[in-house]
């Protein structure tokens, strides 16, 4: 009978293990001793964190408020106010002067305190402006709610109060107070603080505080509310009508103050089984379920994942000396469990690549190897039969004995057939200016000309922008080859090349058209067909290598476009492009 050996337990079975001692046992103990013993506690901690909470949110609304009672009090005290709303003026000049030189003042309250939005002023002097913050007492603002709410206090001390709109919502905090306590004044003035909404939103949405904030007046009426679903701003509710639960926890908070008279904040309508869905642990219940908790489903994951962990890791060693063609074999005992499975395919597999390199991949490339061998052998040999610098001192020998009998056209054909042989047998430079391309097409048409005589005119245009940009050797010419041999020279009248180069923004634009005879359909799908092998072949052999050697070049990102008519024959569209760095 064999031992028993952890190594011979499946992973699931080892997973399951580590989630019952590790995982499901101390969660299930924990939370029932949580249950029993800090519940309580923790409903007290609750309530508590929420009276904080919510202490804060009073205090926060009271310093606003009693921000902006501060500034109603320094301007009710400012005698220069007063006389600025109280005096009549002669002209709207004198008004404008004395707004310039009064009322700006006033404004420099407002950026200092976050809590106010503006102030305003009311009076129904009628020889003062009302514009710029300053409004008139009308009939509208007399049957206004504020204006009637605080007829009979504001005249004594401020007034805290909400304006309602016209349409019948409830809108901004407001502090009111009248700038004249006499009952003999001349004419009525009246300062209005507008509290900022930000500022009041900020301070009710408090996150802290779980449950929502009723702000409720005297009367026990809601003034404002973080409850989205009382309709509070449409109208005045009563607090009584909202249906609260029977067990729900309610704190209140109430504002001591001449002008916020009775006035309070409530907050909560928290079930009171929402304060224990969070059961925390208490301080000498985290001590003793700690050694629990940690220790001891620690040291038995530590031991099951250091065991796994050291027969991947070795069977990962293994794998890495595989791409250096080092296939070593696990060596020990193979167990049952899933890595010992692991461990006898790798030894299985390892075993079977080696074989097959030995058998067949060697053997291969032992034969390319002699392929290669045989062709370069005899690439070597086609090399030596013909001396290029022969044949350019033959060509260099016609053109001057050309020239010592006068025959100069003959010496300058020779001397572009001599460019194009050297440019075509030495390939030391990947890229050519331009300008060194444009001057091998001439060389070429030229020879062409002296062919044909007058067969064949061509016209080439190159910008200057264009001149110094480097693009890949002879990568052009071949479709002037094709356009002179295939396209004009079958052609019974003369014909014509046009080659138009030019650079747009960092892209090389380069057109060539002829006149030629053009190409049948058959054949112009043979050459579309043809770029898209890899392997050069056909009678298209200078389009395809040109097309290679642009993807090769730059991948994707250059156009090639041949359009053909068999009667005004054949436009070809290269747009490559510019690398500035190696621009010259």
């Amino acid at each position: 009978m064999d031992k028993f050996h952890l190594n011979n337990i499946k992973i699931k079975n080892k997973l399951l293990l580590i989630y019952m001692f590790s995982v499901f046992l101390p969660i299930v103990l924990t939370n029932v001793i949580f249950y029993y013993v800090t519940s309580e506690n923790v409903r007290n901690q609750k309530i508590h964190d929420n009276e904080l909470a919510l202490r804060q949110v009073t205090n926060s609304f009271k310093q606003g408020v009693e921000d902006a009672v501060g500034i109603a009090s320094v301007l009710y005290s400012d005698a220069f106010v007063y006389q600025f709303l109280d005096k009549n003026y002669e002209s709207p000049l004198d008004f404008i002067l004395a707004y310039n030189s009064q009322f700006r003042d006033i404004n420099k309250f407002t950026p200092i305190y976050s809590s106010i939005r503006s102030i305003n002023l009311f009076t129904d002097n009628p020889t003062v402006i009302k514009a710029g913050g300053i409004y008139d007492i009308n009939e509208d603002v007399i049957n206004s709610h504020w204006y009637q709410s605080t007829i009979e206090t504001r005249k004594k001390y401020p007034v805290v109060t909400r304006r309602i709109e016209d349409d019948v919502l409830l809108d901004q905090f407001v502090v009111v107070r009248a700038l004249d306590s006499s009952e003999s004044v001349t004419n009525e003035k009246v300062i209005m603080i507008n509290l900022n909404e930000r500022f009041i939103h900020q301070i009710f949405s408090n996150e802290t505080f779980e449950g929502e904030i009723f702000l409720l007046n005297e009367n026990n009426t809601i003034e404002f509310s973080t409850d989205e679903s009382v309709p509070w701003s449409a109208k005045y509710l009563s607090f009584n009508a909202i249906d609260i639960p029977d067990n729900a926890i309610i704190l209140e908070e109430s504002y001591q103050m001449q002008y916020m008279s009775n006035w309070k904040l409530v907050g909560g309508v928290i079930p009171e089984d929402k304060l224990l869905t969070e059961v925390r642990k208490s301080i000498p219940s985290i001590l003793y379920l700690a050694l629990w908790n940690f220790v001891i489903p620690t040291l038995f994951i530590i031991y099951l994942a250091g065991n796994i962990h050291f027969r991947l890791n070795t069977i990962v060693k293994k794998m890495r000396k595989v791409k250096n063609q080092n296939f070593e074999l696990i060596e020990g005992k193979l167990y049952k469990d899933e890595i010992g499975v692991l461990t006898t395919e790798f030894n299985r597999m390892s075993k079977k690549i080696k074989d097959l390199i030995n058998d067949v991949y060697v053997v291969k490339i032992q034969k390319k190897d002699l392929e290669i061998q045989k062709k370069e052998t005899q690439l070597k040999a086609l090399q030596s039969q013909i001396n290029p610098h022969f044949l350019f001192n033959v060509l260099e020998t016609l053109r001057m004995r050309s020239l010592l009998k006068e025959e100069i056209e003959t010496a300058d054909i020779i001397q572009n057939m001599a460019k194009l042989l050297r440019n075509s047998i030495t390939w030391n430079k990947d890229f050519v200016t331009v300008k060194e391309e444009v001057q091998l097409i001439k060389a070429f048409l030229e020879i062409q000309k002296y062919r044909f005589d007058e067969k064949i005119q061509y016209e080439i245009y190159l910008s200057k922008l264009a001149e110094d940009s480097l693009i890949p050797n002879m990568i052009i010419i071949p479709f002037i080859e094709n356009a002179s041999i295939h396209g004009i020279e079958p052609l019974k009248a003369n014909g014509k090349i046009n080659v138009y180069i030019d650079r747009n923004d960092e892209q090389l634009e380069c057109i060539i058209e002829d006149n030629g005879v053009g190409i049948s359909d058959k054949k112009y799908q043979e050459i579309m067909r043809s770029l898209g092998e890899d392997e050069i072949v056909g009678e298209s052999i200078g389009i395809s290598n040109v097309y290679q050697r642009l993807k090769m070049y730059y991948d994707e990102n250059f156009v090639l476009e041949i359009q053909t008519n068999k009667k005004k024959g054949i436009t070809v569209y290269l747009r490559i492009p510019l690398n500035i760095e190696t621009e010259m």
